[in-house]
């Protein structure tokens, strides 16, 4: 299976996240994922979401990644992989907001929209990864859910750190 990799260096700068957006946007219309599908939109908050934890939570520099993997058409099946690299060694924690907090809902919109996320430790830091199949229907952005993702691993064990893998599949709710 032939793969195209896009890579941006991210500032240590919350105004980097509009930067990453528009940039993101650009390179999914030259994979052939239109600006105006329901995917583009669902990625594009992807990775706001991602890269706004690297960003705010790191203070670090950060490398955004999208792997467009399968066919070349936005109607095509394949997967396209977000990834987030940066210098911290913190595994990401997925909060839970309250009534009017204003940050604590990024991990459980990621868990909401992506078919598959998780963290792995990449050089001194991490890398936080979530991939969204193409030709599956994207789901709505879920309201805020009382259950924070189920942990696993493949063989449906608990994950412990340093590396985890979350899912949305069937029957690991």
């Amino acid at each position: 299976m032939q793969v195209l990799q896009v890579q941006l260096e991210v500032g240590p700068d919350p105004a980097e996240v509009g930067r990453a957006r528009r940039w993101a946007r650009s390179r999914l219309v030259g994979s052939g994922i239109g600006d105006d599908e329901p995917l583009a939109e669902t990625l594009i908050l992807l990775i706001s979401e991602l890269v706004t934890n690297a960003v705010v939570h790191t203070g670090c520099p950060a490398v955004l990644r999208m792997l467009f993997g399968g066919g070349g058409g936005a109607g095509e099946a394949g997967t396209v992989r977000v990834e987030v690299a940066d210098a911290s060694d913190c595994p990401p924690r997925p909060r839970h907001a309250e009534g009017e907090d204003t940050g604590g809902r990024g991990l459980e919109l990621v868990d909401g929209l992506a078919d598959r996320w998780g963290w792995q430790p990449e050089g001194a830091g991490k890398r936080i990864w979530c991939e969204v199949d193409r030709g599956a229907p994207v789901a709505a952005a879920p309201a805020v859910r009382e259950v924070l993702p189920k942990v696993v691993v493949q063989g449906g064990e608990v994950c412990e750190p340093p590396s985890c893998v979350f899912t949305n599949a069937p029957g690991l709710a």
